[in-house]
Parts: structure tokens; sequence; C-alpha cells
């Protein structure tokens, strides 16, 4: 799992039309700061003009990140997705059995992990302790809090 980025479909859109974004707009912006620093002379006292050079290089890292996740990427179909056990893309029901609070979590990859609308990636201490797991299933889970036990509750799409 560790060699593939687990998508949806919505979620390769996304992700490749941010990445046209970054390459289009985004370099035309940065090149024109670039060339707006040269103008005002000496390049070698010249912090806007290292600013922007860093601002590019940022830039084109990102563009690469990307650019690999997308290479790698594999789309899943959310009807294909197995509910007989926890697994990307499925929606997780867990109970906190310390406190008996429920919440549901959405599996996703690193690249769509956004935990305000409730999408955890597969790769946090989370979703790794939650992966292959049934219903019923106790899930003892080690995060940078503490270690946490969930009781798994649903599963679904």
């Amino acid at each position: 799992m560790a060699n593939y980025n687990y998508l949806t479909k919505d979620g390769y859109n996304k992700l490749k039309s941010d990445l046209e974004e970054l390459k289009t707009t985004e370099r035309q912006k940065v090149a024109r700061a670039i060339a707006e620093a040269r103008e005002k002379g000496d390049l070698s006292e010249n912090a806007e003009y290292d600013a922007a050079k860093e601002a590019q290089g940022l830039l084109e890292l990102k563009i690469n990140e990307m650019e690999k996740v997308l290479a790698n990427a594999r789309v899943i179909n959310e009807s294909e997705v197995d509910t007989s056990k926890v697994t990307v893309l499925a929606n997780v029901t867990i109970r906190n059995t310390k406190n008996g609070k429920e919440i549901t979590y959405k599996l996703v990859s690193e690249s769509e992990a956004d935990l305000k609308a409730k999408k955890i990636s597969v790769g946090s201490p989370i979703g790794k302790g939650l992966l292959g797991k049934i219903v019923g299933d106790i899930a003892e889970v080690d995060t940078p809090g503490g270690k946490m036990v969930f009781e798994i509750v649903n599963i679904s799409v």
C-alpha cells in the first residue's frame, strides 16, 4: 500500500487541476516576481530576488511532489469498497472506550486527508490502527497524545 496513492475520482481530478494551476498561473507569478526583482539592480544584495528564487524552489518542489502522487495514483470506485473490514475509502464509525463518544471518519490517502471534513489518512496513527479491523474489533492506537482505544461500531461506504 505504501507504493500507491489510493484516490477517489474526485480526489484525483482535484489534484490534477491543482497541479495544472501551479504549473501555469503560479509559475507565471513567480517568474514575474523574479523579473521585477532583477530590474532593481545588484542581485548579490537584493532580498526580493532571494525571496522570489526561494519561492520558485518551493513551488517546483510542490509540483514535483504532486506529480509523484499522480504517477502512483490508483483511482478506486467507492462502490467497489469492501465493507466487511476497514479499508481505504471506507467510512468507519468508532467509539472511544474511555468516554463513549462516537465519531465517523472516512479513511483516505494522504493527499485527500482533511480532518475538518472527517477524512483521515490511512497513514495516520488512527488510520493505521483501524485498517483491517472488522465491526466489534477493538483498536489500540498509539497517538502523540498517548494510547487510545476504539471499538469499531460500523463500516460503510
